[in-house]
This record gives structure tokens, C-alpha cells and sequence, in this order.
């Protein structure tokens, strides 16, 4: 399972989502990305650097390596077949990563990004410009710096091979995407995008309406909601139609 940009694999409803799968009867990984930023406690932005330096390209590779992991039963376990979860910019990741990836048997993708650039799109024109920004941290106030490596990750390989939709053509796993119809960070119409660019077929695009783009859900984590259970059933349930 995936997070995005300023996510990890403790915030709020992760841990609650691997325990449902897991309840479910699969063998749920999540984890950070390398460059998400958070170290020490599991909590705290206070891997200020990696965050800095973090690319697109540094987390497709980072989920690589995972799956790696899992094939090669480093967890104690090899799975017979592999799905993939992801949030936000992780779902993004989760798209490319399936578009090259025959070991995917389902993606399950929430409030995914249908264009990468779109989430440093504030403070572009700054790297550009004086080669460093920062973007704020709505739950901490905390100002989070970026160096011009994630626009020159994305100037390098946006059409080729951080190209989503593009990616999104080339996933042969059935796939779900979830998006909510009151999403404030990425638009909805992105999950609609992603459903367009998709091969015909396993392809459902879940609309949950009114939702934001945490379904609700906060951090630290207050409990589930009727739209969170919305998505986390419908994600165990295309998991088990999928993966069994």
C-alpha cells in the first residue's frame, strides 16, 4: 500500500486499511517511500533532506524494490498474486509501477494523480527559478523545503516514463479507482482520466460523492466514517474477486 506526497504508512487510515485486508485473509505491506520524510518515531517530518531530494522516479523504484521483496519472501511469505494499493501520489506510483509490472493481478488506486506535475504545480515556477521552494504541511504547520530534483525528475522522464496516463493504457490487472466527487487536492476529474486513458475491460471507477480526498479520514486517526467504509469495502471486496 502507497502513500503520497506528505503521507506515510502510519497516518491515519493506513494501518486501519492493512488490518481489514489482513482480516480479509491477505498479507497486507505497507511502507514509507525513502524520500517521504518521516524517520525516528514513525511520525515526524525530521528526514528534512531525503524529502528535499525525493523524485518521482526515487518512488517507483522504492515500490520496485518492495515488490522485489515480496517475491523473493524477505516478509516470510511469497504470494501466488500481487495488488497494489495506493493514495494520492502513491497511486499514481502504483499506475506506472502496474503499467510495467506483470506480477500486478489488481490495482485498487484512491484520489489518484492522473499527471504528476499537478502537485508541485504552486511552487514551480520557484524551482525554476531559484532552484528550492517549500510546501506547508496542513496538519503540522510545518514548512516542508523541496530542491529543484522532483521538476528535473519530472522535465527529464513526464512523457516517457512518469507518464501516468500513458501508464494508465498499459495496466492489463483489473483496476478500481476511487475517487470522491468533493476531492479538494486532486480533482475528481482525474480519476476519470485515468478510467478513459485505462485498457477496455476490468476497469471500475468508484465515484464516492461528497467525500474529500481523505474520505473523511484524519490523522491522528479518529475512527472510520461511512465514506471511508465505503472505499475500504469495496477495496477488500475487488481484492478478493481478484487476487483469490
Amino acid at each position: 500500500m502507497c502513500h503520497g506526497l506528505k503521507g506515510f504508512k502510519d497516518w491515519g487510515f493506513f494501518p486501519y486499511v492493512v488490518e481489514r485486508l489482513a482480516r480479509a485473509g491477505f498479507a497486507a505491506v505497507s511502507f514509507n517511500f525513502s524520500g517521504s520524510g518521516v524517520g525516528g518515531d514513525g511520525e515526524r517530518f525530521d528526514e528534512l533532506e531525503r524529502f528535499a531530494h525525493n523524485t518521482y522516479s526515487k518512488e517507483l523504484q522504492d515500490l520496485h524494490i518492495v515488490l522485489d521483496a515480496v517475491t523473493n519472501g524477505v516478509f516470510g511469505f511469497q504470494p501466488s498474486a500481487y495488488g497494489l494499493i495506493g493514495h494520492s501520489l502513491g497511486g499514481g506510483i502504483a499506475t506506472l509501477r502496474a503499467g510495467r509490472d506483470e506480477r500486478v493481478g489488481a490495482l485498487v488506486t484512491w484520489a489518484a494523480v492522473a499527471r504528476l506535475g499537478r502537485l508541485i504545480a504552486p511552487v514551480t515556477h520557484e524551482l525554476r527559478r531559484t532552484g528550492k521552494s517549500r510546501i506547508l504541511n496542513q496538519r503540522t504547520g510545518q514548512e516542508l523545503p523541496l530542491e529543484r530534483d522532483i521538476l528535473d525528475d519530472l522535465d527529464a522522464h513526464g512523457a516517457t516514463t512518469l507518464n501516468v496516463l500513458q501508464a494508465a493504457g498499459r495496466v492489463r490487472a483489473p483496476w478500481l479507482i476511487v475517487h470522491g466527487t468533493a476531492d479538494e487536492s486532486v480533482p475528481w476529474g482525474d480519476g476519470r482520466d485515468l478510467g478513459k486513458a485505462a485498457r477496455d475491460g476490468a476497469t471500475d471507477l468508484f465515484l464516492v460523492d461528497g467525500a474529500g480526498h481523505t474520505f473523511g479520514a484524519r490523522h491522528p486517526w479518529a475512527g472510520s466514517n461511512p465514506a471511508l467504509e465505503q472505499v475500504v469495502s469495496r477495496t477488500v471486496d475487488w481484492c478478493a474477486r481478484h487476487l483469490a
